[in-house]
Formats: C-alpha cells, structure tokens, sequence
C-alpha cells in the first residue's frame, strides 16, 4: 500500500509546481524569438492553433501573462521578459538531462537538420555522414542546402540545429568548431593577362565583376578585400549564388570573380582562367550550432564524430 505521506506529499507537489511540460517552455521560446505566431509554429512544425493552445496552457499554468498581441506580432509582457532566461536554464537543463540520458541508455535518437554549403567533397560530408550512420544509426539526417549567411541565420532562429559557415563566426550564442582554412583567390577570363598581371587591387575595381550573393562568404571577403585597401568596392555586372555559375561566367569573359582556389586551380593550369597574384587571408571553414544546445544528445553526436574525423587513427567506438 503506498504511503499516504507520499500521497499528501505529491498533492501538495502538483498544486505549487503544476504539469508544466518541457514542450510547453520549448514553445514559449521560439515564440518569444520569432515574436509571430506562424513563424514559431513554423520552426515547431506545429500548426499556429497548436502553438496558440500551448501558450494558453503555461500562461494559465503559471498565472502569468507572458505575450501581449500587436499589430505586427507578440511581444513579452513584463512577466515574461522576467522569466525567459530562467526558461531558457530549464530548457537546456532538461535538454541536458535527456541527452545524457540517452548516452547512458547508448542511444542517441531523433532527426537533425543540418544547413549545408559549397559542395560535398569540400565538407567531407559523404565521410561525416557514413560515421553518423555507423555510429549512431538512430539519427536521421536531413539536410538543406543554401549559403552561409542564411545558415547562420537559421541556425539562430532554431531552422537548423546546426551547419556549416564559411567566415568567422562573431554572433552571441552560436559555437562554430573550426575545421579547416580555405584559400580564396580572384580568378579573371583566360584572354586578360594584361588587365590583371602585376595589377593592384585599385586597378581591378575598374574592371567588370561577377558578384556573389549578398549573404555569402564570397561577397563578405570581397567587401573586406577592397575595404581594406582603401577602396570603393566594384559594382557587379552580374549577381550569381552558384559557384559553377560564377566559375562559367568569368571563363565567357564577363569579368573578374572570388573563388575559392581549391576548385579553380585545374581550370588556371589548363588555361581556362587567370588567377590574380594579390594575396587574400584565408577563410575559417566551421561547424556552428547554437551554443545552449552543445550537450543535446544529437548535436553531441555530431561534434563527436566531427572530432573523430580530424584524428589521425580510426575513431573509437562510443561507450
């Protein structure tokens, strides 16, 4: 018979703390980040009418008001910008708590959306995914291609839980595990040898350009390159998010471009393109991931196997 101390004692329990659930203050924060109701359920994967009932739920469980409604969205109240950091502790505890859970259990579960760039080869993805199935065959890998600026930005938003970023990662809250250098060069039509060979930066701004996208690495490095010689950055002739494209264009003769010297260095040897002299400072390649989520069973696993990957011997079998 069980003890009726313990029954006074969990009654007592429920009345002060209530059935808060860990879903519940999951949802509190992505709204609070968004401060929108459809992109929250969006991230969530939740209808808004469930993201709705959710908020209800806490707010009556704790009897606090946590969002005001305005015109362009919600907004905290003062009660809840009182309790989001202490929500945002708990969340990660418990985070923290059933991911070791798992690792203890030696099963790690769930799905990962992972924000990948540039090509395949130059991430190692196809190793880094034949580890993650090896050694942890429970997690489901899906991955979405873009560029670095928009990683970055869904990766802060909760989008992706983690992805690859060419530059240097100086945003609060966000871990970036360094996995190499990547050498950048500007690469010029095969027939311009006298408009670039022993020319200066200043002197290339006057020649046409093929321009990255705005939010990629290519399109920061060039900004910087010019900026730091003291001059005004070229208008582009043409804006293109692809590399290949870029790469096709400036062998055409539209102009100058950034690329990364790993894949144009072939096509430079055959005669196909022209690699200007100047130097360019090397680029960190990086493994981000929001900071808060570094012991979450997944994301664990990933810095696992990426670690693995840089070792000189086989990787050992987890625990």
């Amino acid at each position: 018979m069980r003890n009726p101390l313990a029954r006074i004692s969990a009654s007592i329990w429920r009345r002060q703390v209530g059935t808060m659930e860990i879903y519940q203050l999951r949802t509190f924060l992505a709204v609070a980040r968004c401060q929108n109701l459809t992109r929250a359920s969006e991230q969530l994967h939740l209808s808004q009418p469930a993201v709705s009932k959710q908020i209800k739920a806490l707010e009556e469980e704790l009897g606090l008001a946590l969002f005001e409604r305005t015109p362009a969205g919600v907004l905290l109240t003062k009660s809840g910008r009182d309790i989001l950091s202490l929500a945002e502790t708990t969340l990660a505890a418990a985070m923290a708590l059933t991911g070791k859970a798992a690792q203890l259990r030696g099963e790690v579960a769930g799905t990962v959306r992972l924000g990948t760039i540039i090509d395949p080869s130059s991430l190692q993805l196809g190793d880094f995914l034949a580890r993650m199935l090896q050694w942890h065959p429970m997690i489901e890998i899906k991955l979405k291609h873009g560029i670095s600026g928009d990683i970055l930005k869904q990766v802060e938003s909760g989008e992706l839980d983690a992805g690859y970023y060419l530059g240097t990662v100086e945003r609060p809250g966000i871990a970036a595990v360094e996995l190499r250098k990547v050498g950048y060069v500007v690469i010029a039509p095969g027939g311009w040898a006298s408009k670039v060979h022993n020319q200066s930066i200043e002197d290339l701004a006057a020649l046409p350009w093929v321009g990255p996208h705005i939010h990629s690495s290519q399109y920061r490095i060039l900004q910087t390159l010019f900026s730091d010689a003291g001059v005004m950055p070229p208008a582009m002739a043409i804006e293109v998010d692809q590399e290949s494209s870029m790469i096709s264009l400036v062998k055409s003769g539209v102009g100058l471009c950034l690329m990364r010297e790993e894949i144009v260095r072939a096509s430079a040897r055959e005669g196909e393109l022209l690699i200007w002299e100047g130097a360019i400072p090397l680029c960190p390649l990086s493994f981000i991931y929001a900071e808060d989520r570094r012991t979450d069973g997944a994301i664990a696993a990933m810095l696992h196997v990426l670690d693995g990957m840089t070792a000189p011997t086989e990787m050992p079998k987890p625990e």
